[in-house]
This record gives C-alpha cells, structure tokens and sequence, in this order.
C-alpha cells in the first residue's frame, strides 16, 4: 500500500515539476531581471547594506532585519544541507550549477515579492501588520482576483503543514539525531507497525515541546528567537565547510569544473547527455526553489511585517535572503560534497553530508557529526518556526482574521511536528515539492501582472535617493 502512495505522489510530483513549471520559475526570473535592469547585480551592495542597517521609523511588528531573519530561519534549513545532498545524489554534481541559475534570477523574483509585500500590506491601529501575495494580488490585480490569493493560501498552508514547515524539517532532524546517537538502532521499539530507534521518538517529543514553547508567542517571539539563532548557527556552518575547502583546496578547481560539465550532460553517453541535462535541471532548480523559495511566495509574508516606509528598501533587504541562503550556503554544502566524492557512493539523505564532513574536516568522524547535526537542529527547527508563521497567515485571511481558527491551527502544526519523524524521506520530499509547485502557481502570475508597478517603484526610489 505505502509503495503504491510513493508511486502516484511521484507521478504528481513529476507532472508538477515538470518543463512548464521550471520554465515559467525561471521565466518569471528572466524576465523580472531584465525589467528591473539586472538590479541584482547593480544593487546588491546597497541591499547588503541595508541588510544590517535598520530603518528609523515606518510601521510594522519587527526590524527589517528581524523579517529578513524570520524569513532566513524558515529557509535556511533541511533544503542546505539535506536538500542539497538529495539533488546531488539524483541530479549529480550538475544540478548545484542550475541552483546557482535559479538563485541568480530568483533574487530579482525575491526583491520583487518584499516590495509588493510591504507596498499592498495592510496594518492596523496596533501595528500588527499582514500582507504577502494574498494581499498584493487582491489589492495590486483587483477584488476580481481574490478567489487566486485565496488559492495561494490554501496551498501555503498545505505547504506549512504538509512540506517545508513540518515533515522535512523533522525527518531531518530525527534522522541526524539517528544516525549521530543509534546509527545501527540498536535501541528501537515497534510504533506504527514499523521498527524505529528510541533516538528518533525522544528527538521527536522534544522538537515538539520546544517548537509549541515559541510558536505560541507569534511573530514577534519568533523573530526574536530567528534573529539570535540564523546568524550565529550561519557562521558556524560556513566556516566549517570552508574548513573542508582549505583542507581539500587542490580539488576546488576540479569540483568546479566536475559541476559545468555535469550540468550541460559533458559526462554523459551522447544517447543519454540530454536526459542527463535535464535531470540536473529539474533536481537544481527544485531544490534551489526549495531551499531559497524565490517564486513562492513565503518570504514576502515575512518582509510585510518589517517596520519601514520604503517598499523598495524591503525588497533590497528581502533579496538577500537568496543570495544567503543559495549562493552562500548551499554552495558551501555542494562543494563540501562533490570535493569528498560522497554523492554517488549509494548514501541517501543527511547520511550524504554527514560523510562529506567526515572525509573532509580534519575532526574525528564524531566531533563531524556531531557539527553537522548540531547545525541541522538548529536550522530545521527555526524552518518550522518560520513556516508556522507563513501558515498562521495564509489562514488568516482564509478565515477573516478569525483568531480561534489560527489557535487551533497551532495544535494541528505541533501534531504535524510529531508526526514527522515517522514519515519515509522519499515520500516526504515528494510531498513538499507537490505542495512547493502548487504555491508556486498564484504567487508567480501576481509578479508578472505586477511587474510594472516593482519597476516603476524601483525607478521612483532609486532617482529620489540618488539626489538625496
């Protein structure tokens, strides 16, 4: 029965995430970066700088550097370290290289959902603010095309419940726990019908404690706890995976060249070069729209709670959050793995990264692990925290700004959290891009029906401040 659920959630998956869906990602990117005249590139010192530079004055619930961590927390997540391996292992080395393409188009789709955000949000006389696609489609298209933003909003809280913000950030950590404390479960018990060890079941309890400890105290609890945690447990990742390039720096340049060519099917029989392509395609630019979410959606429901008066400003700061996440981030991961060769040695899953870091920092197996898992919680945990906000909203305007729903919404949330552990990694990654693909859809004709408005925004802001 579970094998033949696997199948048909394959088949949707595949259907979904096929050319016509990476061609209008992609699409949107292109066409959104030559509007705003490759802004990414012209403007991503200034957008580095207002990253850490708040803004005095505006409305909203947090600092522009809080949104941009709450957004952060929820993708910088299983999708680096996890969701990398995963691409790597189907894809090869080649689809690190279509991540990078879908980042780089995804920062102009990324800036231009954080200023349709904050310039269609709505904020009441205490200051809490709620806006995200649902409300730039209703008040940037017209009323006639509420019934898209309320379709946007069912799929952002099936993606909350059911992909990014609970099951694969769970799994993740349980499996990291798993293999770190009982890699052979040794200690396991019978629960559903199936042998699992006590370190997932007692990593599962305690994820769930500590993720209804926050979620309860909204988005500005969760801004603050994202805030303290995205930026240190970032270094920390960073560094390490740049110990790994130090230490193998001879096999940099090989890595490199290895990702091109896989990328463009150079390694492959010439029979097979073209399905090799567009493996590494489809695997990248899933996984990249996975991890960074560009065209989704997610962030700019983040990005309309920053306090500033600066539409343009926001979708600066909201474009880094790409550039973090993939760029640096993801690279680091990707790298790491292709320079140890752990990517086509039938590891699955965390097991790919976890043995990347073994072969190459100059720790003992344990003291990696131990690094790696450390990361992963961390970071999975803050994803789960974000995606609960994402999802509280969404249901927000579904109900009308009825709070008893969103209340009980959490406890559905922290069930999922539980549940996670328990779901398979290949049906649970499906499951996630299914409900990533379907969010996709509404968010990404909002940004072309509106694409004229973010660039004569752009246009507006960047004249006035450089006369300033």
């Amino acid at each position: 029965m579970l094998q033949q659920i696997d199948k048909i959630l394959v088949s949707v998956d595949d259907f979904l995430w096929g050319i016509p869906l990476i061609v209008l990602i992609l699409s949107t990117g292109i066409f959104l970066t030559i509007r705003l005249k490759g802004l990414q590139v012209r403007q991503l010192g200034r957008a580095l700088k207002y990253m850490v530079k708040n803004e005095e004055g505006g409305e909203g619930e947090v600092s522009s550097f809080g949104a941009l961590c709450t957004a952060l927390s929820a993708t910088i997540g299983t999708g680096n370290i996890v969701g990398v391996a995963t691409a790597l292992v189907v894809g090869g080395p080649g689809a690190l290289f279509w991540m990078w393409v879908a980042a780089f188009f995804g920062m102009a789709t990324k800036y231009a959902e954080g200023l349709l955000a904050v310039k269609y949000r709505v904020v009441d006389e205490n200051g809490h603010a709620l806006g995200g696609p649902f409300y730039y489609i209703e008040n940037g298209m017209g009323k006639n095309w509420k019934w898209l933003a309320k379709l946007f909003c069912v799929f952002g809280t099936m993606v909350g419940l059911f992909g990014i913000g609970t099951f694969t950030q769970v799994n993740g950590i349980a499996s990291a726990v798993n293999n770190f404390f009982d890699p052979k479960n040794a200690w396991s018990v019978e629960l559903f019908g199936r042998q699992y060890s006590w370190t997932v079941v007692i990593a599962g309890l305690v994820l769930t404690v500590c993720v209804g400890l926050v979620v309860i105290g909204g988005i500005r609890r969760i801004a603050s706890v994202s805030q303290i945690i995205v930026p240190f447990m970032a270094v920390i990742y960073i560094a390490t995976c740049l110990v790994i390039l130090v230490m193998n720096i001879s096999a940099v340049p090989a890595a490199f060249v290895e990702i091109v060519s896989s990328a463009f099917g150079m390694r492959a029989a010439a029979g097979g070069a073209m399905g090799a392509v567009m493996l590494a395609m489809q695997k990248g630019i899933a996984r990249g729209i996975f991890s960074n979410e560009a065209g989704l959606g997610s962030a700019p429901i983040a990005a309309a709670a920053a306090q500033t008066k600066e539409p343009v400003r926001q979708g600066l700061v909201s474009m880094t959050g790409t550039f973090i996440d993939t760029i640096i981030v993801c690279t680091m991961t990707g790298l790491s793995i292709v320079i140890t060769g752990t990517w086509n040695i039938g590891l699955e899953g965390v097991a790919v990264t976890t043995e990347a870091f073994s072969r190459g920092l100059p720790f003992s197996s344990e003291v990696s692990g131990f690094i790696l898992m450390l990361c992963l919680i961390f970071f999975a945990f803050t994803t789960i925290l974000g995606w609960d906000y994402y999802s509280e909203r969404c249901l927000e305007y579904l109900s009308g700004g009825k709070q008893g729903v969103v209340k009980t919404f959490r406890w559905l949330y922290i069930l999922a959290v539980f549940i996670g552990p328990f779901m398979t990694v290949s049906a649970v990654w499906t499951i996630a891009d299914i409900c990533n693909a379907l969010m996709a859809f509404p968010n990404l004709v909002a940004l072309l029906a509106l694409s004229g408005v973010a660039a004569a925004e752009t246009k507006e802001y960047l004249k006035r401040i450089k006369n300033q």
